[in-house]
């Protein structure tokens, strides 16, 4: 995969996990926020189950496995510990302070990429990664009420969204792109049913809340992360959170077409430094090969 189809990727995951965004609180109404997790998960390795029996049965050599199911255990504990505190922060966090505090893992990325990975990240991605911290503020309207827990708690879930970035591009070398994603799911679907015990479960809640969890649980966990394994082939974790970082973007627009939300003049631009953000990211590396 060449570096432009990577970024094109990604800003396509971005554009899907944007509008899932909103069936995420939607089905909130429903479920616990641990049902919810378990039923997704379930649901992304069932559909992933296909391509999984495809990959192992293309696979030359089983030496590689074992260590690629270790780094599928990591990436599942930091997925479950991350959707987790998301989904309850956002039970009571608002919108606005939601997509602010999870933009966080913008800015932790390349510090993780640097801890684990060694990749020092070059004085354009510390630039783009705080221009679209600026701009998700700007997006959110520039303020922020008193923090609440819900608040706190998806703000811890931007360190842990950071470290499944940096894991996703560590296990990407094993070019077990469905196994990989397929195995963590397993991991969080396991964690979560073991939680969910605690919260009500009832089928009509469920049957309501099924097309979020269809949308959820397929588009939006199995293709996508299956795809974010793929793309971290031919980029870098740092570069990677920074074109993510626009699910904000779609954010916005599936709450503009499906609730009636506009931006303010202070929304577009930080909508704009966002975009302006992801191309900061690839510039340099383009204009180095012109000259």
């Amino acid at each position: 995969m060449t570096r432009l189809r990577a970024d094109l990727t990604l800003l396509a995951c971005a554009a899907v996990w944007g509008v899932a965004f909103l069936c995420q609180k939607r089905a909130m109404i429903h479920l616990g926020p641990f049902l919810f997790i378990a039923l997704r998960s379930w649901l992304a390795f069932l559909t992933l189950s296909p391509l999984v029996w495809r990959e192992c049965l293309d696979l030359g050599s089983k030496a590689k496995i074992p260590a690629m199911l270790s780094l599928a255990g990591y990436a599942g504990l930091a997925f479950f510990g991350a959707a987790a505190l998301q989904q309850m922060g956002l039970v009571t966090a608002t919108v606005t302070n939601s997509g602010f505090l999870t933009a966080l893992y913008v800015v932790l990325t390349p510090i993780f990429s640097w801890l684990l990975m060694r990749h020092r990240p070059t004085r354009w991605v510390w630039i783009a990664a705080l221009l679209s911290f600026v701009g998700t503020w700007l997006l959110g309207g520039t303020s922020l009420t008193p923090l609440s827990q819900g608040d706190l708690l998806v703000a811890l879930s931007a360190i842990l969204w950071a470290l499944h970035v940096v894991i996703v591009g560590l296990a990407a070398r094993f070019d077990l792109s469905a196994t990989f994603t397929a195995a963590q799911f397993v991991v969080v679907a396991v964690l979560a049913s073991f939680a969910a015990l605690s919260e009500p479960i009832e089928a009509q809640a469920i049957l309501r809340a099924g097309p979020d969890i269809l949308y959820v649980g397929v588009l939006s966990s199995a293709v996508t992360f299956t795809l974010l394994s793929v793309a971290m082939r031919a980029t870098k974790p740092a570069e990677a959170s920074v074109i993510l970082s626009t699910e904000s973007l779609f954010a916005a627009l599936a709450a503009f077409l499906f609730m009636s939300e506009s931006l303010s003049l202070v929304g577009w631009a930080g909508a704009a430094a966002i975009f302006l953000a992801t191309l900061i990211v690839q510039l340099p590396e383009k204009i180095e090969r012109r000259f």
